[in-house]
């Protein structure tokens, strides 16, 4: 078990990845308010799968690989922003399909649960700011945080 003030920093961390807006967290509440609570509980889910993505890759010590690297880290960061552009033009072309009457409003229609769920795991696995907070550079007190809570 980490000792207090260890679990204490690493809570204070990981409220302010939490509090500060991301794409995950934008992801999260767009689901929940276009297909309600159940579809937000998804994305959730899929987000936090995503965020094993970069736990794993911070124990296996791919992340610092990456970190390292400003060109990978670059690649990360852009596909991560393409594929949230991707999604934000679905969004629209849905938003935007011709209406018979110019008063009537369309609402898109609902996605399956699973493709939300897979949506949020790669939102939050292409997220370059959680491969930071699971970066230490230099010691792996993230990674031993994690592997002694496990």
């Amino acid at each position: 078990m980490p000792d207090l003030p260890t679990l204490l920093a690493f809570s204070v961390a990981a409220l302010a990845l939490i509090v500060i807006p991301g794409p995950s967290v934008l992801y999260i509440v767009a689901r929940s308010l276009h297909q309600g609570r159940r579809a937000g509980m998804v994305s959730a889910l899929g987000v936090q799968t995503g965020g094993l993505v970069h736990v794993l890759a911070a124990t296996l010590g791919v992340s610092a690989l990456v970190l390292s690297s400003a060109l990978l880290f670059s690649v990360l960061k852009w596909v991560g922003a393409a594929y949230l552009i991707v999604l934000g033009l679905r969004t629209l072309r849905t938003l935007r399909a011709p209406t018979p009457d110019a008063l009537t409003v369309t609402v898109p229609d609902a996605q399956p649960l699973t493709r939300i769920y897979r949506q949020g795991a790669v939102v939050n696995a292409l997220n370059p700011k959680t491969a930071l907070f699971f970066h230490r550079r230099r010691s792996g007190e993230v990674q031993a945080l994690f592997l002694r809570l496990t």
